[in-house]
Parts: structure tokens; sequence; C-alpha cells
């Protein structure tokens, strides 16, 4: 099965119990004569609804790749990186910040068999603090690829207070298409295996489902 079935309107339909009441609520101040305060609760759902966006996004038609599964800007990567959700080793992470503007639809890097979902309760420390990868709330997906396996993880960050993931164990996962999202402010890494090499750096600004972050070796690291 393809995950996600639906999940392509252009606002996503999580941000529809923020958008219904602040719009109604401007209503109300309109219709009791109350212009400015329905012009605050007009804007306020036009915001959320901005936050909320759902753009359609084409990957790259290129072999060996992987694309960034969200918008925002590349903090650290990481060699040598361990996890607790998938055997592979050695592996390098790259994390990722989206702010607040950023579109929070998360994509899929690569395609491949979604193998595992493994969700953490945890705390909501800055997205940007190197300790939120393990101690916040966050979501593990690993997609069993024809390289190895790859992991991406979804992190509360310190406004963001819940993860919505799409998918499930055995669901296919199609490169660039979408399988969640976290609300406002958060941070997703991303945990590639060896014969990947991350081609972007700290600092560079990421499309998810558009931005190549990572591209098979050729010739096989330690060899040649």
């Amino acid at each position: 099965m393809i995950s996600p079935a639906g999940h392509y309107e252009p606002v996503a339909r999580e941000g529809y119990w923020f958008i219904i009441p602040s719009f109604f609520m401007s209503l109300v101040a309109w219709w009791f004569s109350f212009p400015w305060l329905s012009i605050v609760f007009l804007v306020l759902s036009v915001v959320i609804a901005l936050f909320f966006r759902n753009p359609e996004r084409t990957p790259p038609d290129e072999e060996g790749i992987v694309v960034s599964p969200a918008d925002g800007t590349v903090m650290q990567i990481v060699e040598n990186a361990k996890s607790d959700n998938t055997d592979a080793s050695p592996l390098t992470r790259m994390s990722i910040f989206m702010s607040v503007f950023n579109v929070h639809v998360n994509r899929w890097p690569v395609s491949g068999t979604v193998k595992k979902v493994t969700y953490t309760a945890g705390k909501f420390l800055d997205a940007r603090q190197p300790a939120s990868s393990q101690i916040n709330e966050h979501n593990s997906i690993v997609i069993a690829h024809d390289e190895g396996e790859i992991e991406v993880v979804q992190i509360a960050g310190l406004i963001a207070r819940r993860i919505a993931c799409w998918a499930q164990q055995g669901d296919r996962a199609v490169q660039g298409q979408r399988f969640g999202l976290i609300r406002f402010g958060s941070r997703l890494d991303v945990y590639v295996p060896e014969r990947f090499t991350f081609v972007v750096t700290p600092g560079t600004r990421v499309r998810a489902g558009q931005t190549v972050i990572a591209r098979r070796d050729v010739i096989p690291k330690g060899r040649g």
C-alpha cells in the first residue's frame, strides 16, 4: 500500500482545527460590529493557513539520490552517528531545522518500504539544541531502501506539540510524496548509510521533495 492516501489538499487538514475557529470568531466579531477585532481574527486565519500550506512538489528525475524530507535550514551533519531504531552502521546524520515560516509537510527522501515506525514521548526543548534529537518527543521511520536502511526522525520543538505521521509499517514510500508534518517550529533528522554522501553543508536552505541532499557513492568509501 502506498502511503499516505490523500493528504493532497492545498492546506493540510491538521490545520483545520485552528483555521475554522479563528475564521468563525472573525464572523462573530463582524456580526456584533467589532470590525477591528474581526480583521485580527481574519488575519490570524490567513497566517495559520499559510503555516499549514501543502504545495505540490516534484523530485528530480535522477537515480541514487536522497532528497530533503523537510523545508528548512541544515543545522549540522554528524558522521559515525548512532540510532536506536536501525542496525545499519556506520551512519551519517543530517539535522534540518524548520522555522515557523517554513512549509511543515514532510516528504519521503527515498522510495522503499516502511520497515518500522517508532514514536517516543519526551520533552520540548528548542529543536536547535543537539540534545533534542534524543530528549524531545520524536517519531522515527525506518525505510528499507535498495541501498540499505534510511531513517527519518520527526522531532517536536519548543513550540511544536504535535507530530503527525501518516505512514504505517509495510507502507510503500514514494520519493517526494508526503508522509506527515510537525506543527510549528521543529526539526527533522535523516540517517543515511555509508554508501551515501551528503552534498549540502550546514547553513544550506533546503526544500522538501526537491533539494538533493545526498548521493550514492560511485566508488564505495574505503575503496579505490
